[in-house]
């Protein structure tokens, strides 16, 4: 058996795993989704715009089996609801994003 994963982040693509990013890490995998949901679906994920339980975000995936927390993880980020984007549209790259226009000249350097 190897070790569980080990993680500092509780903090991933805006989403805050709190107790939770831990507690992944402990259970063994390969794992089935409703196990996931029976022992920690009542767990809060916190959203820039809100939060939503791990319940909710995991029962499209009841049938799923994971092999690691880390792919647990990506599943969360895939599912959560759009209370977890923070401005939609919004890109710290130029060009704008793509539907924005901008009329603003590009800058000179």
């Amino acid at each position: 058996m190897t070790p569980p994963e080990r993680t500092d982040r509780t903090r991933e693509q805006g989403i805050e795993f709190g107790t939770l990013a831990e507690d992944l890490t402990t259970v063994e995998y390969p794992a089935a989704c409703t196990e996931l949901i029976d022992t920690y679906g009542d767990e809060t994920l916190l959203l820039p715009n809100g939060s939503q339980s791990l319940r909710n975000v995991l029962e499209p995936l009841q049938n799923e089996q994971f092999d690691s927390s880390a792919d647990v993880r990506q599943a969360i980020i895939g599912l959560v609801n759009k209370k977890a984007i923070g401005r939609e549209g919004y890109s710290d790259r130029t060009p704008p994003a793509p539907g924005i226009e901008d009329n603003r000249e590009p800058d000179s350097f």
